[in-house]
Formats: structure tokens, sequence, C-alpha cells
């Protein structure tokens, strides 16, 4: 294994002869055991190989641990300010490499550039918000029902955690898990999806240089299936938090269960927005394209699902689909595209397949429906913006997670309704609702199924000062961003001190039988 203290090439965002970039392991950047490698593409163009990227075998991954395991107990120990400065101080650098980390994402993931931006700056917003952290991990202080007895209870570290994130948000996601994961003093292996290893791979470098500690973080790449499972097969990794598919989440989830292991899942969606009578149209119209279109549907957040009143079912569907047919699909660098490319050629059949489930099911293809490839599309991965009319509830269409750019219409005849339908499957992440019914509003907000819920907003837009996740298929319970993701990264010690000078016997002294 060749090993090196500096990174074999800066990662750059300008293009050119592919380069070969390796694992970062107790602070040296290290080939894969076998020497392998494999490519990422740029989506808008799968002739353009963006770079070769290690392609890790078990061995790595157990490297990893072993450097975590090592500096787990000097990051424990380093307080808790010290090191909520050096993600302070990882905030300014992401700031001074926006640009050019919003770039590189541009042509590894596909987003366009504006929301490319908004990736990062998400990932600034959070190492500000949990540096703050680093003076609070509030604990409790709690009387005790003895005299002399001081009550209370403290965060810890839980120890080395693994963190396996997606490619919609290459950025943003893993920020959720590494600053909080690091702010509360546990040392992390990192695996990022192989759809985007250099966007993550930046965020690394960002961190190295704001002088993270060798063993603090360790990132390896490669296939789920190999890398993912041996990050959570390994008895020294007391914790997983993972963001991807259902199917992989249960996966995952079913695996920590066996091994008694502390896991959080942030799985898929089938979000709603739902647009009633007295909603403004215009607004609620220009959200849903949002919602629906926004990263080319390749949100867990998007409105794949749009439940619209039967009164106003024919303006809205008629101006959704005429703000529909206006986006300009291409590559996310060029400043006029609105809809980017999917990120991959599995992930654009798939999409396809579910345009073509859709028709046989009986819905009404208003727009859009087919797979780009003409011209400059031909060498990516490029789907039409898509919206089916005159959508059953129980078609598959609205009740399966489908991740591109297609959205589904669904027309209700009341607001008990189109709560009802909103609710009806099995997913329940974000919900929406557009009225202008303060009671209504206040209504949705209390029935909706859903971990997070939007009045007079669509259904994509979280701000990490408040919980992220779901409920029901969503997820298994855990919440991220927010005070609340310190708590998957720490484990609640619970501390009795007596200074009374003789035993006391709790609920039992202090509650003596009384005697008839």
């Amino acid at each position: 294994m060749t090993s090196s203290t500096k990174s074999p090439e800066s990662a750059s965002a300008k293009a050119g002869s592919p380069r070969t970039y390796h694992n970062y392991i107790n602070g040296k950047w290290v080939k894969a055991e076998t020497g392998e490698t494999f490519a990422s593409y740029n989506p808008a163009n799968l002739e353009e190989i963006i770079g070769y990227f290690a392609s890790s075998t078990p061995n790595d991954v157990k490297a990893a641990v072993d450097a975590a395991q090592n500096a787990l107990k000097m990051w424990r120990s380093t307080p808790a300010p010290a090191r909520a400065d050096i993600i302070l101080k990882a905030a300014y650098l992401l700031e001074s490499r926006k640009e050019e980390i919003a770039t590189t994402m541009v042509r590894e993931m596909g987003k366009v550039l504006k929301e490319a931006r908004g990736d990062v700056q998400e990932a600034i917003d959070m190492a500000k918000y949990m540096a703050g952290e680093g003076r609070r991990l509030m604990g409790q202080t709690v009387p005790s029902e003895m005299p002399n007895k001081f009550a209370m209870a403290v965060r810890q570290p839980i120890g080395v955690v693994g963190l396996i994130t997606p490619w919609n948000f290459p950025v943003a996601i893993p920020s959720w898990k590494i600053f909080p994961a690091l702010v509360a003093g546990n040392t992390v292996v990192f695996k990022p999806a192989t759809d985007t290893p250099l966007c993550a791979l930046m965020l690394v470098e960002v961190l190295i240089e704001a002088g993270l500690p060798a063993g603090v973080i360790n990132f390896v790449t490669g296939m789920g299936a190999k890398v993912g499972m041996s990050i959570v097969d390994d008895p020294r990794v007391k914790a997983i938090s993972l963001t991807g598919s259902t199917e992989v989440g249960r996966r995952v989830a079913g695996r920590c269960g066996e091994l008694m292991k502390k896991v959080s899942c942030e799985l898929g969606g089938k979000n709603a927005i739902c647009v009633m009578p007295d909603a403004d149209i215009e607004l609620a119209v220009e959200g849903a394209v949002w919602g629906a279109f926004g990263t080319a549907g390749q949100r867990c957040t998007a409105a794949s699902r749009l439940i619209v009143h039967s009164d106003v079912y024919k303006k809205f569907t008629d101006a959704f689909v005429a703000r529909t047919k206006e986006l300009k699909l291409g590559f996310g660098l060029d400043q006029d595209v609105t809809v980017g490319p999917v990120v991959n050629k599995s992930q654009l059949e798939s999409i396809n397949e579910y345009v073509q489930i859709g028709k046989k099911e009986g819905a009404k293809l208003l727009c859009g429906g087919n797979i780009v490839t003409e011209g400059d599309f031909k060498k990516g991965c490029f789907h039409e913006p898509t919206v089916f009319g005159d959508v059953k509830p129980t078609m598959r269409i609205a009740q399966e997670e489908i991740f591109g750019p297609v959205t589904a219409i669904i027309k209700v005849d009341s607001f008990e309704e189109a709560i009802e339908v909103a609710n009806g499957t099995e997913f329940g992440l974000s919900l929406s609702m557009y009225t202008r019914d303060v009671h209504q509003a206040f209504k949705a907000i209390e029935e909706l199924e859903s971990g997070i819920v939007y009045i007079n907003a669509p259904t994509i837009g979280a701000e990490i000062q408040l919980p992220f996740g779901g409920v029901k298929q969503t997820g298994n319970g855990h919440r991220e961003a927010g005070t609340t993701a310190v708590e998957q990264f720490t484990e609640w010690k619970a501390v009795y001190i007596d200074y009374s000078g003789q035993l006391q016997k709790a609920q039992i002294d202090n509650h003596p039988t009384k005697k008839k």
C-alpha cells in the first residue's frame, strides 16, 4: 500500500486528462489494496471521465477503522470548543472554494450551477451551526429525590462511526453527518456514493486543511456491497448513519439490528403538494415546478405528486404544464439551463420505465415522457421534464419513488380527500399544502403524516437549524440537522453524586411503607 501525506492531485474543477485519486487513511492518501480503480463520469457527457478512484476492499476498510480507533482517545479528549474551532475553519474554507466545488458538482453529478452552489452553501451553514454546538452539547441537571445528592446526565461520543452518503447532495448530506459527528468527539469512516467521489474528496480536503488530526476522518471509496457493508460489519464501528434507498436502508438496518449497533437511516419519499381552491394558483404553480423538477427530481423531498382540488384542477394543470414546457434541459454550467441530466444511465432507464408504466396504467401524458438523445444530448443522461394527469392515487407512479423529473397530478374533491391521498403512501418525508385558510393550514399541519410540512411552499427547501427526516418507510425515526443531529452521534450517561456521607437507597429510604 503506497502512501503520501499530501493528495496525489488536489481536486480540481477544471476539465482535462482524468486524474487518479486515493483513499485517505490515517492522515495519508493511499491506493486501494489491489490498486484497482473505478471511474466517475460526467452525466451530461459520458465520454468525459471526471477521475479515477480507489476501488476499496474489506482490508482497506479495516485499515480505515484501525486509524479511526487509534485516533479516538485523542480526539474525544480534545475539548469540544477546540473540535468546533476546526469545523468553523472548515466553513470559511468552504466559502473560499464554493465556486470550485460547485462547478465540480455540476460536472460530476449534473445539477445546475445555482443548485450546486446551494448544495455547498448548505454545508457552510451546517459547519457554522455545528461549530456553535461545540460550546453547547447540553446535558441535563435534575433534582434528586434524596438530600445531599446531585443528579445529572451528560453526552459522550459513541466512538468510531460509519457514514454512508448518496450522490444527489454530494457535499450537503455528508456535512450533515460529518460535522456533528466530529464536534461530538467521534472519529469517522466516510464512504461516499460511487457516482460522486470527487465532491466528497474535496470536502475531506477542506477538513484536512482546517487542521483535523490524522485518523479522525478516514475516506474510502468503492462499491456499497463491498465497502459499505464492510463498514457496517466491523464491530469497532459503533454507529452507522446512512442516506440512501429504502432497499439499501432495510439491508443496513437489519444487519445493524443483528449486531445491536446504533443506526440512522434516511431513505425514500413520495412527497405531495396539495392545492386548495383558495390557494394562490400562480404561487402554487411556481412552487410545484421547483419542487418537481429541481435537481431533475432527484431529491428525496421532490414533489412527485400534485394533489389538486377539482375546482382549480384545470387552471392549475394548464398553467403547470405550460411552465414545465418552458424549462430548458442541458448542461448545468450553461446559465440559461434550468434542468440538468440525471446521474447515470441506470437511473435514466429506470425513470423511463416508470413513464411507460404510467402510460400502461392509464394516466394521461401531458408533456415530456422521453429520453433526449439528439444533438448535444446524445452523449448524456437527459430525460424530459414529464407531467402525468388524470392519475389515480393507487397507480404505481403515484405510490413508488421514481427519483427523476416526473410528477403526477391527482384530482380530489375536498380538503379531507387531499389529506387522505397525501397520507396514502408508505413514505412520510415531506408534504405541502397551499391554502389561504388558516384553519385548513393548521389542520394540515396536524394531520399530514410526514416529518416535514410546508404551508404555501413546495416540498423542498429544508433549513439546517430544524430536524430533517421522515416517518413510516422514509426512515427509522432518527432526524438529521438542527440540535437533533447531535443525538445521532452521542450517548447519554446518567451521573449521581452522593455527598451525604451515608448510604441512601433510592425509592426505599425516601418512600417508607406506611403502617396501618
